[in-house]
């Protein structure tokens, strides 16, 4: 493993560049904040204009390779992603605060997702329709929608931006991208892979910034579609921006997920799974698991048994082997779960697991574990971090009914034995990814569709 951090730079035209319009920043660690991982420039609305341009000039050619020469490409970055996974997992662990383990595994889903997308550019994209006058029929193609522009989180920064890259360069479009400012070293390593793959100078371009950058990719009328996954308001004025001239938009916006566990639930597979979809990554996944529905007789065992679990985690720097959680991503970040968990205790929430020996620093938060009713905010409200709440309930009814209870509608789950209630979660609950017997979290493929405000669009590989 390297242990040398990349250079920060921007990629555009096929160029690296220092240029820093807006100055520099410095890259920090949340797990040892004296010890920055690295500086990096700040790119200005100029500086994504000169991204966009040049994935305007490349758009012709880019289009022109065909699947094959794309596929190839991208088969080249998913070994490099191989190659290269515990380089990225460092530089992830060093700027997010995941442990390397999560690191590790979003290189590797990276290089499946490349893999995946690769073998889909060789099938057909041809449908053939009659039309009902003999003779004749409707035949339709797919084809590249023009320069997508891509804005992605701190929270996933490797895997994200491949789910998004890998679909829009294999579909034949070029991508201006800006990464989240928490992680910018780690997205160089990504544009790295791709770069060092053969990608066609201009057909990736990275701009590094403030918020500012993405602003201004979303305004510029030169890029056809956006592809974002952030906050539900920043999400909802892309949105707008974009649709107003009938550009193609994509948004993932959070989630506050549901677990429904039944009387007849094997307990220790769901305890493994809530206290992972719950807490692992620190909480830090739209599809972490924020509430735990108890049907039935159900509940005190379970709370019992969560509680030990909870206890009982390892947080720590993400660099330890035995660290099962890390920091959170910032200072703010965990400013902001403080604020919600002792909301929920002057709401009446009762502590029942708090997480020990957790590392003094300004990142770090222990896990917490609520029991509570439906009208205390956090049953309401996403607080990105590892705290989660059990909620009690007597009938089958009541649990989906609350389940559905919420203005997101991301991913659930439930666990029980019974083919009826599992056929009943399939067709009731109102979310885009349901799982049976797992958490709320994690998926091979996923393909979530939307279902209310927080996804619009698919996501994922096979959503190009």
């Amino acid at each position: 493993m390297t242990t040398t951090a990349p250079i920060g730079a921007h990629l555009i035209g096929g160029d690296w560049s220092t240029d820093a319009p807006g100055g520099t920043a410095v890259s920090d660690n949340p797990a040892r904040p004296d010890e920055p991982v690295g500086e990096y420039p700040l790119g200005d609305a100029g500086t994504a204009a000169q991204a966009v341009g040049a994935a305007v000039e490349a758009q012709a050619a880019w289009r022109a390779a065909g699947f094959g020469s794309r596929s190839r490409i991208l088969e080249r970055a998913a070994v490099l992603f191989d190659e290269r996974a515990d380089e990225l997992a460092l530089v992830c662990t060093l700027e997010e605060g995941k442990t390397l383990a999560e690191s590790r595994g979003e290189a590797v889903l990276s290089a499946e997702t490349c893999r995946y997308q690769a073998g889909l550019a060789k099938t057909s994209t041809e449908r053939i329709f009659p039309t009902g006058n003999p003779g004749e029929t409707i035949r339709t193609v797919r084809a590249p929608l023009g320069v997508v522009g891509i804005i992605t989180p701190w929270n996933f920064p490797i895997l994200i931006p491949v789910w998004k890259i890998a679909p829009a360069l294999v579909a034949g479009n070029p991508v201006a991208w800006k990464p989240a400012s928490n992680t910018p070293l780690t997205a160089v390593a990504i544009a790295a892979v791709f770069a060092d793959a053969g990608l066609p100078a201009g057909v990736l371009n990275l701009v590094l910034g403030p918020g500012s950058v993405g602003g201004a990719l979303v305004a510029d009328e030169r890029v056809d579609g956006v592809s974002f996954t952030g906050s539900v308001g920043v999400g909802r004025g892309i949105r707008d921006v974009v649709t107003a001239r009938n550009g193609r938009v994509q948004l993932e916006l959070g989630g506050h997920n549901p677990c429904i566990v039944f009387p007849d639930a094997d307990l220790d597979m769901a305890v493994t799974a809530v206290v992972g979809g719950a807490m692992g990554a620190t909480g830090q996944k739209c599809t972490a698991t924020r509430r735990i529905i108890a049907v039935g007789d159900v509940h005190d065992e379970l709370v019992d048994r969560l509680a030990v679990a909870v206890t009982a985690l390892k947080v720590g720097d993400g660099q330890d082997p035995a660290t099962a959680i890390g920091p959170l991503v910032s200072a703010g970040a965990r400013t902001e779960v403080v604020e919600a968990i002792d909301q929920a205790r002057a709401e009446g929430a009762e502590t029942v697991a708090i997480t020990e020996g957790v590392p003094d620093g300004p990142c770090y938060q222990a896990p917490t574990l609520f029991v509570g009713g439906t009208d205390l905010t956090i049953t309401r409200e996403e607080v990105f971090g590892p705290v989660s709440t059990v909620l009690h309930v007597d009938t089958e009814d009541e649990a989906f009914a609350l389940a559905n209870d919420t203005e997101f509608g991301l991913s659930a789950s439930v666990f029980t034995n019974d083919m009826w209630t599992i056929d009943r979660a399939v067709h009731e609950l109102r979310a885009g990814l349901i799982k049976v017997n797992g958490p709320t979290t994690g998926s091979g493929n996923p393909r979530p569709v939307r279902w209310r405000e927080e996804l619009f669009g698919p996501l994922g590989p096979g959503a190009g």
